[in-house]
Formats: C-alpha cells, structure tokens, sequence
C-alpha cells in the first residue's frame, strides 16, 4: 500500500514510537490532543521520567502530576490520566486494556484515543479519525460535509475500516494517515507532489483542495480582562487552590477576578479580592499583563502589586498565604507564569528542566 510505504520512509522519529510500550502510547495520545508534538515531546519524556509506569502514576500526589503537565494546557487530561491508571489499578490488574470498547470506559478516552492505543499498541483493526484524518480523507474521496460534526467522523470511521481491516498492520495504518495529514496534506498549501495518494485524490485532480475540508464557522470567541492581586504578607504571597470540578482544576490562582464594562482595572482587583477572600486591598502599580487564549474564550490577565489595608485577619479558604521561595513547587495556569516571573520565580519550562 502506497501509503504505508511512504510512512515507512518518511515518519518521524518520536520517543513513544520507539519504545512503542503500550503506556506510552496512551500517555502520547492524551498529550497529543489540540497539541503540537514539537510541544508534547519534551512534555513526555519528563513525565515518563517522573510517572514510568501505571502502578506509580496511580499512587503519586495529584499535585505533582499537575506541576508536570504545568504548561501544556487542558489540564483535566492529566487529572483523568490519574484517574484511569487508578481505575487500571484497580479493575484491570495494574494493565492497560487492549480492546477498544473496554478502553472507552476509563476516564478521559473516547473513541479516537481508543482507537489510537488499540491499534498502536495492540494491532486492533480500529481506524482513528482525528483532525489530520479527516482532512486527508476529505479531501482524498471528495466529502463536502462539515467535520464538526459527528455523523461525518462516523461516516469516515465507517469507510475507513474496510481498509485497516485488510492492511495488514492496524498500528503502521493509523500512524500513517495521522502523519500525512501533518506532513504533507497541510490545511493551506498541501504538497500534493510529494504526497502518495495524490494520484488518486479527488480534491488534488480537481484542483480544489482550497475546499475540502468543509468547516462551519464558529461563534465569535469572547474575551475577557481578568485583573488579580498581588497581596503579600511577610514573605508569604496570597494564592488559593481551584476547587478540582472547575475549569482549571487543581491549579492555584492569583485572587481576582472579571473587569465590569467601565470599570477601572485597579478597582476590578479591589473588588474581587474582597469577594474572594475578605480582605481589603490597594492596588498600587501593574507589574504583569498577559494575552491568553482558551478553547472558547480569550482573557487579557493584569496583575498588579497590592497593599494589605486594615483590619488584618486571616483570608477566606481556599486563599492562604504561601512563602514566595515556594511557589514554583505548585502548579499553576500557563497565563499565571507571567506573574510568575515578574516575582522572579519561573515555572520548570522557563528553568531549562526540559
């Protein structure tokens, strides 16, 4: 098959296809998803580091397992990597499952990530259909329905299994699909003559690869200005945990909150910090500003130094007073390592631990 053989030639080399150890396989798909390899990579070999095995994920503080993924973003991967090999641990004898239905019932793994562990770690004749997949084969059979939805994942999940069915090798297959999207059937200017389906691709022959795939637009993303404060008390610095079931969960914050229409952003910090944890502050001058983006919104994130004002109490929970030498131990949102490193401590990405 043209397109096995050109992965035969032309794949890249990544450390979790050279172990090819059916945890690091799964451990690189989770980090892999809405993620760049160039940027999973050093992610991976530091977490393989810590976290060699399910036994030892399952057992390790969840904290830690945060500070590792600190950075990567869409942090409840990790909390449900931790959940799973706990589940691992304990319904199926410390040992990843091999079939693709059984994989869907461990927390964070749906059918691509099924798909994915089950054929590349177990030669499972299962066909992942994840964004590079989609728009190769778009593009190859001439589909013009929109790949947001479901039904046209379903659909390519469905023609494509014949075809891994009889391949012969599951693992070579899928990985071969997901490269060539990411290497030569880019979404501008695919390289169609370098491409080994090129001669029998539709959108290729008629010259409409501008065109599929067909993506519908989404909403305008909103945006928000966040202002936080710096409070510090002695050598301690007010932060606060987020509750585990909210979005961030598990990382540590700066107290604050969202600017009102209008609003001066000193009053913003004011105002959130005494709703947050019942004390009154000053904001004094700016000392960090950060443009951030998630999946469905935008935030500009402020800090600014604050002054502690009378009456001196104790905070409300989750907010406590936290010694500036020991920030860098706690995992924080990727928009927080600005704020990080004006105080002059910077996360383990910024210190060259990777």
């Amino acid at each position: 098959m043209a397109l096995m053989d050109w992965y035969d030639h032309h794949h890249r080399d990544l450390p979790w296809r050279t172990s090819r150890l059916p945890y690091h396989i799964w451990i690189s798909e989770i980090m892999s998803q809405q993620t760049q390899l160039a940027t999973v990579v050093p992610y991976f070999e530091r977490f393989t580091r810590l976290f060699p095995d399910i036994p030892t994920l399952a057992a390790a503080n969840p904290q830690s397992v945060l500070k590792c993924w600190e950075g990567l973003g869409y942090y409840r991967r990790a909390r449900h990597l931790q959940a799973a090999a706990q589940q691992i641990m304990s319904r199926h004898q410390g040992t990843l499952p091999r079939h693709y239905d059984t994989l869907q019932s461990l927390p964070g793994i749906g059918p691509y990530v099924a798909a994915a562990v089950a054929s590349i770690a177990f030669g499972q004749p299962i066909p992942v259909v994840d964004g590079n997949v989609l728009r190769v084969f778009t593009r190859f059979w001439g589909i013009g329905d929109d790949i947001r939805l479901p039904k046209t994942r379903t659909r390519l999940f469905r023609d494509l299994t014949p075809f891994i069915e009889g391949c012969g090798n599951p693992a070579v297959f899928n990985q071969a699909m997901m490269e060539l999207g990411a290497m030569r059937c880019h979404p501008t200017s695919p390289r169609c003559g370098a491409c080994p389906l090129a001669p029998d691709c539709h959108a290729h022959l008629t010259e409409q690869t501008h065109v599929y795939p067909y993506k519908s637009t989404r909403s305008p993303i909103p945006h928000y200005t966040i202002g936080v404060g710096i409070v510090r008390h002695g050598n301690g610095v007010l932060v606060g945990k987020r509750p585990d079931h909210a979005m961030l969960g598990g990382l540590f914050e700066f107290p604050g909150g969202k600017q009102w229409p209008g609003e001066p952003i000193a009053d913003t910090i004011c105002r959130e910090v005494a709703e947050e944890t019942g004390l009154t502050v000053t904001a004094l001058y700016p000392m960090a500003q950060v443009q951030h983006a998630y999946t469905h919104f935008k935030i500009t994130l402020i800090a600014y130094e604050c002054d502690w004002q009378p009456p001196h109490h104790p905070p409300l929970p989750p907010f406590n007073w936290v010694p500036l030498d020991d920030l860098h131990t706690l995992p924080f949102p990727k928009a927080n390592h600005a704020i990080l490193s004006a105080l002059g401590v910077l996360p383990f990405t910024e210190k060259g631990d990777l």
